[in-house]
């Protein structure tokens, strides 16, 4: 590993949080940067505690439990698609989660007496291949999930190669609407729109290892 790409990388953007961050007229201190671990191995991702990263994120239930599951000096997010029956796994060593994204999916968290934040998926863009609720399913996604659950806040997926802010500034509306504070959207190629329109959690892992990995 590179270290010192990965210190550069980091600063770097850090640098266009803060930037965002001031454009918007908001405190760098209200964005969370989630790291995502899930191309680094797993011997490597204790180095990230030494350049000031807290929260990590891995996209796989099992697969997370095994590289990081051990890791108590970062906050875990799990921040991928989770199947029902990878629950308990996934509510073994994450400590957010950000995907729930189904009714079934709350249910099963319901019955796992799931005690974690999580985040409510809507999927703004209206794409087939994105997961989550319609935007006007959210309000009553919110509701029901609330019933048992720590709702943190909404989450979405821009698409890719298009511009991210009209959906990230409508999931922010959501949120208002859903009398929810959590906004966990912006990624390596669009956190600074993100952070712009009200993101409190970016997740970003190419940009951060870009060029690290030897």
């Amino acid at each position: 590993m590179n270290l010192g790409r990965l210190r550069s990388n980091l600063e770097g953007i850090r640098l266009r949080i803060r930037e965002s961050c001031r454009r918007a007229g908001r405190r760098p201190e209200e964005v969370a940067l989630i790291v995502v671990t899930k191309s680094v191995p797993p011997e490597a991702i204790p180095t990230l505690a030494a350049e000031g990263v807290s929260e990590i994120g891995e996209n796989r239930a099992v697969e997370g439990l095994e590289r990081v599951g051990g890791l108590r000096q970062f906050r875990r997010h799990m921040i991928g698609q989770l199947q029902t029956n990878k629950v308990k796994k996934a509510l073994r060593w994450a400590e957010v989660l950000h995907s729930v994204d189904r009714e079934a999916l709350v249910e099963e968290l319901e019955r796992c007496r799931a005690r974690i934040p999580v985040y409510v998926q809507v999927n703004v863009s209206g794409e087939p291949s994105k997961a989550g609720w319609r935007p006007e399913e959210a309000a009553a996604a919110v509701a029901r999930a609330r019933r048992t659950l720590d709702v943190a806040g909404l989450m979405t997926m821009a698409p890719e190669g298009g511009d991210a802010r009209p959906q990230f500034r409508r999931l922010r509306e959501l949120a208002e609407r859903c009398g929810v504070p959590g906004l966990s959207m912006g990624m390596s190629q669009d956190f600074e729109a993100g952070v712009e329109e009200g993101a409190t959690a970016v997740r970003i892992g190419s940009a951060v290892f870009e060029g690290v990995l030897l």
